[in-house]
């Protein structure tokens, strides 16, 4: 094997580890139960990336498969197009499964991180997850309407542990 063809391979390597980490100084939840996580959550609020750019109505269900893995259905409109876009994927935990860190996957071997970072342990109606840096972040929970004091309490969380929350984008449901 040549020497950039070594270096090429090392680059690729080091970059897919780094999409599988949690931002510096933001730590996943733990006594996290996945039975209760189970089920359809609403995209609540984010930052903008072009996967999801322009979409409302986003949802994202999460049930188990026979392989221990979770089966992840992320559903959004674009109403510039007049359709549904779906990606399904697959999520499996990264470390133990009672801590909120796992990794997921739309796109064959390719993984990102999925960190639940706060999370309403006693009835799972609402949670913050965010991806390997804080480019990704999410607001989500069990129903559309979600009480204001709710989502500025997760969003000064956010913003507390370096998240750009002026840029969150409110999802129209």
């Amino acid at each position: 094997m040549n020497r950039n063809l070594r270096k090429i391979i090392l680059l690729v390597l080091i970059g897919l580890g780094g999409c599988l980490g949690v931002p510096e100084g933001v730590l996943p939840i733990d006594g996290f139960e996945i039975n209760r996580y189970l089920g359809t959550w609403y995209e609540i609020a984010r930052l903008d990336h072009p996967f999801e750019r322009g979409l409302e109505k986003v949802s994202a269900n999460y049930s188990l498969m026979d392989n221990g893995g979770i089966k992840v259905v992320n559903r959004g409109y674009d109403p510039k197009k007049g359709k549904w876009n779906e990606a399904v994927g697959k999520a499996y935990f990264v470390d133990e499964p009672d801590v909120g860190k796992l990794k997921v996957s739309f796109f064959g071997p390719f993984y990102g991180s999925y960190n639940i970072i706060e999370l309403d342990k006693k009835d799972y109606q609402y949670a913050l997850v965010c991806g390997p840096d804080r480019s990704y972040l999410w607001i989500l929970a069990r129903d559309v309407n979600i009480a204001d004091e709710i989502i500025q309490r997760l969003a000064t969380k956010a913003n507390s542990l370096g998240f750009d929350t002026d840029q969150l984008i409110f999802v129209e449901h």
